[in-house]
């Protein structure tokens, strides 16, 4: 989802600043490590009600660099690269070498309603114009509209199973395929998935919350002076929303930059061989089963890594990132709620050999 750095401040709805957002540094983390590699598998964030959930996930959209696509295109192709592109371009341009007309918008951010149909969200073939005409007349849905964006779905532990089925393997394969009497459409769909819900309302299937790249646990600030501070802040922008906007457009502008750069450098950043060898053995003593967590925890650490400017993992980037990756996918109790990230902490201390009150 790279591009060209632009100002935040425009003329669109105002929507509050990701940088004045207070406290919940995990969410924000796993967000936006997820922009930066959105191959990590998106973010499960489960906590209680008004903590900022929504706030945050469109906060970042919003901060988010204009993209380059095909202009007039439903399927936000990206207008250079193949693997972005619908098939019907994907093969005028492989055959032809065309070069197609090119537009800027804003990262894409959908949302998706809990009563979403699977033809709302997949999109539908037009039987009738293709039995007429003989034509795939294709009406995209809602993950054609996510492609090289971010589809959000709040109360997901509250989403039919089979929509969260969808859902996830169109973000792993990246791509949605549609097939109707005969008929098939495939088109794109890579997106960063986020996910929220209140624990209180029930959990995702365990099998279903493994595939989620990450999952951060947020609650509700206690300490009376933040409270106070996110009160005032969010009744200076419901008063004055362009100038409480300006006043962080240079911290917006600033971030926004560093997540491009992030995007650049991490083809580069390495993360050493004995290094790798101890994140499998934390997954390996407790007992995740498969190897996302491996994978996820790799990915991960590698963008943090970017994301601060550097080309080498380090100790403490897995230690800041390792419970986000792997708390989920812990074998638990039913009757228990998501391990709080301690039990992992635990086990990478005595794998790495440090202390864990250094944490």
């Amino acid at each position: 989802m790279a591009a060209t750095v632009q100002s935040p401040v425009t003329a669109r709805r105002v929507v509050f600043p990701f940088t004045a957002i207070v406290g919940q540094a995990e969410m924000k983390l796993a967000l936006l490590l997820n922009v930066i590699d959105p191959f990590i598998g998106g973010v499960m964030i489960m906590g209680d009600r008004g903590t900022g959930k929504s706030t945050t996930i469109r906060a970042l959209a919003d901060l988010l660099p204009e993209i380059d696509v095909v202009a007039g295109d439903p399927f936000n192709s990206h207008p250079s690269d193949p693997d972005l592109m619908s098939e019907e371009l994907r093969q005028e341009f492989l055959t032809t070498h065309a070069s197609f007309p090119v537009s800027t918008k804003k990262v894409p951010m959908v949302d998706l309603p809990l009563g979403a149909t699977e033809d709302r969200v997949c999109g539908t073939i037009d039987i009738e114009k293709a039995l007429a005409e003989g034509v795939k007349a294709f009406e995209p849905g809602l993950l054609a509209k996510a492609n090289r964006g971010i589809l959000y779905v709040d109360e997901v532990n509250l989403l039919d199973d089979h929509l969260v089925d969808v859902l996830l393997d169109s973000a792993a394969s990246g791509w949605n395929t549609v097939e109707r009497e005969g008929i098939s459409i495939r088109h794109p769909a890579r997106f960063v998935l986020v996910g929220s819900g209140n624990p209180e309302e029930g959990e995702l299937r365990p099998q279903l919350l493994d595939r989620f790249g990450m999952h951060a646990e947020i609650r509700t600030v206690k300490e009376p002076e933040l409270r106070v501070q996110i009160v005032e802040q969010r009744s200076d922008f419901d008063q004055n929303p362009h100038q409480f906007t300006t006043e962080y457009q240079a911290e917006q502008v600033s971030l926004q930059q560093q997540i491009v750069d992030a995007q650049t450098r991490l083809a580069s950043v390495t993360l050493d061989y004995d290094l790798r060898v101890k994140i499998s053995q934390v997954c390996s003593e407790c007992d995740v089963d498969g190897l996302r967590g491996d994978i996820v925890t790799n990915r991960a650490a590698k963008a943090l890594a970017a994301f601060e400017g550097r080309t080498e993992v380090t100790l403490d980037d897995i230690s800041r990132i390792i419970a986000l990756c792997l708390r989920h996918r812990l074998r638990k109790d039913p009757l228990e709620s998501i391990d709080s990230g301690y039990k992992v902490n635990k086990v990478f201390a005595q794998v790495f050999g440090i202390e864990l009150a250094a944490k």
